[in-house]
């Protein structure tokens, strides 16, 4: 586990126009599912791209644990030397992934077909967090589990000897659920059935696809899909480039849009239908946004992204859009408090039960520097225009809380303080430097 034991504080003020080209990390989620079906595939995985930041690093550790190959060359590359599925091992001590939901829930999915005993933990942040949504169905499969109150961590699970195959209707739009139990279904015999009533981001299926299990998918007129999963596939060793990670593209593309003067160029971006929700929010709010150099890898379409600022409007974001952009609101906060009039967003009910409490923080930073908000059990409204600054932001550990108020500071009259820079790394390890480059400037601030 990182050790964020010591905070560090860091500042951002008004900042110049941001110019240059940069690439963001790889995709972090696609790296998480890279690295699981590379452990579980017949052969030798290489990836490219692959996001080298504390969460994913963990992914790779617990995939090692459970008895894979996970190696770095000297030529940038990770090889995977997979087991085959249902070849894990029962690790010999706890698998800690420190602030990696993604990896921790996906990672009870691959376990939880296979008869053996596995106990995860986390960091400060991670054991607050709720895993029932996964450890539902989960245990309809036959799975058991000690956890503490909550289904929270740290948490003992021991795989189903003969795992039962589900049909699972997801209860809200989560994209970690449906692949945890998609996951288990690999491992168990028969067909497994997960009904999405909400189009999540749907990475995993194209990845299983592209990795040879046998999935089919309807969607039916309202927009319904049903996903089924034959279990006990062969699955084959395949090449992987990572493209850009959107999330982590974000933070440069608003920063350049409420910025005045700036140009940033942002290459290589992953342009997953479920994944681009932030672009079509912001250019509705009258962003300048070029989409240049569409191309395709691995059944994923990237592009680079071309951002010069632009006088933004306040619009109203549906509910039914949150599953597309459900970890860029924070940064759609920041640009909502520059923009010009009110930005209502909607369906924001799964930002309670992310890193932190997303949709709390969120509000209550923006309040700190000064921009008048309002919070609803699921909704958030931002009345912008102006951002008088000064105020100093509590992380509660979240990366994302963490830079989006950073890039708040480069619009804000006064600097803008976060109680803790430190947990960036856990995604985007290189956001200072990256930003540094385009112009900004930061502050070290003395605990």
């Amino acid at each position: 586990m990182a050790s964020h034991s010591k905070s560090r504080p860091l500042a951002a003020g008004k900042s110049g126009a941001l110019t240059g080209r940069v690439r963001v990390p790889g995709d972090k989620s696609i790296s998480h599912r890279s690295l699981m079906l590379g452990a579980l595939a017949l052969g030798e995985t290489v990836i490219s791209g692959l996001l080298e930041a504390e969460d994913v690093m963990n992914t790779a550790s617990a995939m090692r644990a459970l008895g894979a190959s996970v190696v770095k060359g000297d030529d940038g590359l990770w090889r995977v030397k997979g087991l085959g599925v249902g070849g894990l091992l029962e690790p010999t001590g706890v698998i800690d992934f420190g602030n990696a939901g993604t990896g921790v829930r996906l990672t009870m999915g691959l376990v939880a077909s296979q008869p053996i005993a596995v106990t995860f933990t986390g960091d400060a942040s991670l054991v607050k967090r709720p895993m029932g949504r996964v450890l539902d169905p989960l245990a309809e499969m036959g799975v058991e589990f000690i956890a503490r109150s909550g289904g929270r961590l740290p948490l003992t699970m021991r795989g189903a000897r003969t795992p039962l195959p589900v049909t699972y209707r997801v209860p809200m739009p989560s994209a970690q659920v449906k692949s945890a139990v998609l996951l288990a279904g690999l491992g168990t015999p028969g067909v497994t059935t997960v009904v999405e009533p909400i189009f999540t981001r749907d990475h995993t299926e194209r990845m299983l696809k592209g990795f040879g299990a046998h999935i089919e998918i309807d969607t039916d007129k309202d927009g319904v899909r049903t996903i089924r999963l034959e279990g006990r596939p062969e699955l084959k060793a395949q090449a992987i480039d990572v493209p850009s990670d959107p999330s982590s593209a974000a933070f440069p593309i608003v920063a350049a849009s409420i910025v005045p003067g700036s140009d940033v160029t942002v290459e290589g971006v992953l342009m997953n239908p479920a994944r681009i929700g932030l672009i079509e929010t912001l250019l509705e709010m009258g962003a300048n946004i070029e989409i240049v150099g569409e191309r395709e890898t691995g059944g994923e379409k990237l592009a680079d992204l071309r951002v010069r600022h632009a006088e933004l409007k306040g619009v109203n974001v549906p509910a039914e859009r949150a599953p597309s952009m459900i970890d860029e609101y924070p940064i759609l906060a920041v640009a909502a408090a520059v923009a010009a009039g009110e930005t209502r967003m909607n369906g924001l009910e799964e930002m309670r039960v992310k890193e932190s409490d997303r949709l709390a923080a969120v509000a209550a930073g923006l309040k700190a520097n000064g921009v008048d908000c309002t919070e609803g059990k699921d909704w958030l409204t931002v009345r912008g225009g102006f951002v008088p600054g000064g105020g100093t932001v509590a992380t509660h550990l979240d990366h994302r809380i963490a830079m989006s108020f950073l890039i708040l500071g480069f619009v804000a009259n006064s600097a803008v303080t976060v109680d803790d820079a430190a947990m960036i790394a856990t995604s985007f390890p290189t956001f200072e430097s990256l930003m540094t480059g385009l112009g900004a400037g930061f502050t070290e601030v003395e605990d």
